[in-house]
């Protein structure tokens, strides 16, 4: 799949400055801006162009477009060059590069490209979701349709909030496992965890592409008025809080019944 090709080149860019003693700066809204983002931007936003350039590109490291213009995209390429910025400033491997597809609202192709470990998630709508490491041949990952005892749960590595510790407190016994980027999502899309309550802030670029990755391996990803999470139908780019999930004979809901449902 060409948008698999191009999100291992920009992980190939990415991963380039990884290995310097790379400067890092940061956004009006404070979140650290590195070299990496704009290198994995340019070589995207350049691919993506070639690939499909009748298709607009929202990104992260993009200039902001008012709600005015792109409330008419059809479809249209939504990106997040690299995704876990401050887990590539750690130096713990855990960022990737995100490329989606939307159409209509809803992500139809996902790409998730872990550079560290060379790992691909993907997927086409109606398509199946598969992860490939390194040069093996993808494999079919589904999510789990029964959760664990105790169930497995992921959370953010660098994003904890009061609400995360909130809904834990009422799921009770669990596994907590911390990842950083949108691995999170993956997790539950391949079956070896169960839930991922995001409970605090995120955008919409953050997470289409592995929104797509776990709705084609038989997962959900819902809001807490239990609604599928959408895309570019309201000014603002910040998603609602959401849970992920491949167990829907849980009701992993009501956990977060005293939780407001948005930022």
């Amino acid at each position: 799949m060409p948008a698999v090709n191009l999100a291992i080149e920009a992980g190939e860019s990415i991963l380039k400055i990884y290995s310097s003693n790379f400067n890092v700066g940061y956004k009006d809204d404070n979140s650290p801006l590195t070299a990496a983002d704009l290198a994995s931007h340019e070589c995207l936003a350049t691919g993506l162009a070639k690939l499909a350039g009748e298709f607009p590109i929202l990104s992260e490291e993009s200039a902001e477009i008012p709600f005015g213009q792109r409330r008419v995209w059809e479809t249209y390429w939504l990106i997040d060059p690299l995704d876990g910025t401050k887990e590539f400033i750690k130096r713990n491997g855990e960022f990737t590069v995100n490329i989606a597809l939307i159409h209509k609202h809803k992500p139809v192709l996902g790409v998730v490209y872990a550079p560290v470990p060379k790992v691909c998630y993907f997927s086409v709508a109606g398509s199946g979701a598969y992860k490939m490491t390194g040069h093996d041949n993808p494999v079919q990952i589904f999510a789990r349709t029964q959760a664990a005892q105790p169930p497995v749960v992921v959370g953010s590595r660098s994003h904890q909030t009061q609400e995360l510790k909130d809904y834990l407190l009422r799921l009770g016994a669990c596994e907590l496992k911390s990842v950083g980027s949108s691995l999170k999502f993956c997790l539950v899309a391949e079956g070896e965890a169960d839930l991922y309550p995001r409970l605090g802030l995120t955008s919409e670029w953050d997470t289409a592409a592995a929104q797509c990755v776990v709705e084609s391996a038989g997962g959900r990803v819902i809001d807490l008025c239990g609604k599928t999470l959408l895309y570019n139908t309201k000014p603002s780019l910040l998603n609602p809080f959401f849970l992920v999930y491949g167990d829907e004979s849980r009701d992993w809901l009501s956990f977060a019944a005293k939780i407001s449902t948005s930022p």
